[in-house]
């Protein structure tokens, strides 16, 4: 087929005319078209990302191709002498792992069937790997399938892969070079890979719910233990908390449901799905023949299953690692121990960090704190996206050179970026970036290089990005307003501060802030006490901050009274909070779960709101 007659069959198609090829292939070029805006006549060539970038991808997905491997060796090692190669791509449709003849690595390079190759549907066009993260189902994209005609020798097919939670997080590619044959040709290939996937789901699954019961399920008894079609993870409330691609098929099936909506299956009781209870479980083990091991779902199916009992807990808990001295002025609560051992474990990385809160959390702090644990010797720098004017903000982010722009330094300017080379850049109000120093800065983290406004010459730059927003990001991409490609660059890591009318250790850090006002150790009066205590604080730590930094400005002894806080504390009954929540609480006969349940929180909330306010269940 000649570039004109492919280019013609796309319009033919796009425009609604009959074609033979898969309705997904259809579906694919109309993206192209009307989404990208690509041109079937233009080529476009394989891209490989740098090694700097690629290390970044299989860095995000190092535990994911750790699962993988020893599936993907068992596939390569069935079609060998095959001239198949193996690609597995994270969900950008990056390969981040490959398997392939090193005799033909030069023109394996040259297709893109290579370590490091981008196979985004926006960016290499109709594909198998970008039209299967675009449909979610395995399929084959064959010669003359592919948009242009620049991948028309290849015959690819590839299948998803899900994670524990329903969401899609990598595909599984073979594919050849050229072939001859049919496309039905490559139906074989199509079983293997869904195989495969359905394996390292299944694998993953184990790794991820080692406390829960795993209950592993097949059409026929003779497969159950050595092959099972899907498994799902239970908690010991009978709940759903995992599962595999076939498993949320087989649920949403059971319960008319859409399992692309995993939110419907996830935290859901197994017995909406099937004719099981939690207490059922023991029976299903190997104790039992697999023939009598049977279930059936609430459609009517039979099924063959086998139950994983998880191993008894350890009574006693391995001490954790000292925190860093930077983390521990944080808070010191359970939850918030939780928190700072996992921001310990980021800060020996060098992965980026995003941290999400409300307004006066203590983003900063944290990040601060993250860059102190560290160890890097550069310097934290920090800027905040939202206070700085769109037209100052590129030159104060990248620098300018002498007479860049009118008004520039005589001399030039060293932006943030290459202030912090060697440290940290911390971006607070990542949200409020605008979408041009969002592509600059993309381009920064990609190319470990800046290029100061008016300069020809780059610098190379070595910098660890901490973010920070008390926006919804994910929000901002699918609205337009954030670049998706930065977003998951950003979020290799991320960190959440609970706000502080949640945190059981409010007394704690009363004390804490109140010690850096307060030389003298002065006191607060139990009435200023309950006011503190029964104020919402929209404003968090950082209100909580100014009003005691306020309060000992104002105090003229020993004692911080009522009168001392400000106006907004002294107006009304201090207790007003406590007194609501205590009659709430009488309302529903001391019972915490339905308190929760009224106030439309979970039980943990409200007990961190008793603790708070020194209220005590009765009844």
């Amino acid at each position: 087929m000649s570039t004109a007659e492919h280019v013609r069959e796309i319009e033919t198609a796009w425009r609604g005319g009959t074609s033979g090829r898969d309705p997904y292939v259809i579906q694919s070029w109309r993206r192209c078209l009307d989404e990208y805006h690509l041109d079937p006549a233009v080529n476009c060539e394989a891209v490989i990302l740098p090694e700097g970038r690629l290390k970044e991808h299989r860095q995000q997905s190092e535990e994911l191709i750790n699962i993988a491997r020893s599936g993907l060796e068992r596939l390569f090692g069935h079609v060998s002498g095959q001239n198949y190669v193996l690609l597995l791509t994270n969900r950008q449709g990056i390969a981040v792992e490959y398997f392939g003849d090193p005799r033909h690595e030069r023109d394996l390079r040259k297709a893109g069937l290579y370590l490091g190759a981008d196979w985004a549907e926006a960016r290499a066009g109709t594909c198998a790997v970008g039209a299967c993260i675009a449909t979610g189902e395995a399929l084959t994209i064959h010669q003359t399938d592919h948009f242009d005609m620049t991948h028309t020798p290849l015959s690819c097919t590839a299948a998803p892969i899900y994670d524990t939670t329903g969401a899609l997080s990598a595909v599984l590619d073979i594919s050849l070079l050229s072939s001859p044959r049919e496309k039905i040709s490559q139906s074989l290939a199509r079983h293997l890979v869904t195989t495969t996937t359905r394996r390292i789901e299944l694998a993953n699954l184990m790794a991820q719910t080692s406390r829960q019961w795993v209950l592993r399920f097949a059409l026929s008894p003779e497969f159950l233990d050595v092959d099972p079609e899907g498994a799902i993870a239970i908690d010991h409330s009978g709940r759903i908390v995992g599962m595999t691609n076939a498993a949320a098929r087989m649920l949403a099936q059971a319960a008319g449901l859409d399992w692309r909506q995993p939110e419907m299956l996830l935290g859901q009781k197994v017995s909406q799905f099937l004719n099981l209870e939690v207490d059922g479980l023991p029976n299903l083990t190997r104790g039992r023949p697999t023939h009598e091991r049977v279930l059936r779902a609430r459609d009517g199916r039979m099924l063959f299953a086998h139950a994983i009992e998880p191993p008894p807990r350890s009574r006693a808990r391995p001490p954790s690692a000292p925190l860093p001295p930077a983390l521990r002025e944080i808070g010191q609560t359970p939850e918030i121990n939780q928190l700072l051992e996992k921001a310990a474990r980021f800060a020996r990385t060098t992965l980026p960090v995003c941290i999400h809160g409300e307004t006066g959390t203590g983003k900063e702090v944290m990040a601060r704190a993250l860059h102190a644990a560290s160890g890097l010797k550069g310097q934290f720098v920090a800027m905040n996206c939202a206070a700085i004017p769109e037209t100052l903000a590129e030159a104060e982010l990248f620098g300018h050179v002498p007479g860049a722009f009118t008004g520039a330094a005589p001399k030039g300017r060293k932006g943030l970026v290459e202030a912090a080379n060697g440290g940290t850049l911390f971006l607070d109000e990542i949200g409020d970036m605008p979408l041009i120093l969002q592509t600059r800065l993309l381009r920064v983290l990609a190319e470990q290089e800046v290029q100061p406004l008016g300069g020809n010459n780059p610098l190379p730059v070595q910098i660890r990005v901490i973010s920070a927003s008390h926006r919804d990001l994910a929000a901002l991409v699918a609205e337009g307003r954030f670049r998706e490609d930065l977003y998951y660059r950003l979020h290799a890591a991320t960190l959440t501060l609970p706000p502080l009318r949640e945190r059981a250790d409010f007394d704690w850090l009363v004390e804490r802030l109140l010690a850096r006002h307060s030389p003298t150790q002065r006191r607060l009066t139990p009435a200023a006490w309950a006011a503190l205590r029964a104020h919402h604080w929209p404003g968090n730590l950082r209100e909580l901050d100014h009003c005691l930094a306020a309060a000992s400005a104002l105090c003229e002894d020993d004692e911080i009274t009522l009168s001392d806080l400000p106006e907004t504390f002294s107006g009304g009954d201090p207790d007003s909070e406590a007194a609501q929540l205590r009659a709430a609480l009488a309302q529903c006969q001391g019972n915490v779960s339905a308190l929760a349940r009224r106030l439309g929180v979970d039980r943990t909330t409200v007990h961190r709101r008793m603790r708070r306010l020194h209220l005590k269940r009765h009844g």
